[in-house]
């Protein structure tokens, strides 16, 4: 996380209201980041991380986007805004478990975020809302 030029935070990230507004600032295209899987899946299964993911599990009522009413049906991704290097793992760099820079999103959400090509069109859903898209 330490090699990011913007660093994205949960507090900053609250400040958008909309769905449509959280996720794009989530986004990664055209961010670059690496995914050094060899070593981040042993971390996934660590204590500290289990700990931390049910911390914010929690704190976000295990909501898409930490959005209340926006609950998560399927599995829960305690997804990182900024994505860990190498060096944070090597180094063990104390914000891989900082829940300022933690988010519970949707398997849906998360694919948005690392792999949509193209900025979304949401429609923002509002109580009475019986129209389909």
């Amino acid at each position: 996380m330490t090699m990011m030029t913007d660093i994205l935070t949960y507090s900053e990230l609250c400040k958008r209201k909309s769905f449509g507004d959280r996720l794009q600032y989530l986004q990664l295209i055209g961010r670059k980041h690496e995914s050094p899987r060899f070593m981040s899946n042993p971390f996934y299964k660590s204590r500290i991380w289990l700990a931390t993911r049910d911390e914010v599990i929690r704190r976000d009522a295990g909501c898409d986007l930490g959005i209340l009413g926006e609950y998560i049906t399927g599995p829960i991704f305690v997804h990182h805004m900024n994505p860990l290097t190498q060096f944070d793992m090597e180094d063990w760099n104390d914000d891989m478990i900082n829940p300022e820079y933690l988010i519970c999103v949707s398997e849906d959400t998360h694919n948005k975020i690392h792999y949509s090509q193209k900025q979304m069109d949401l429609v923002e859903r509002k109580p009475g809302d019986t129209k389909l898209w």
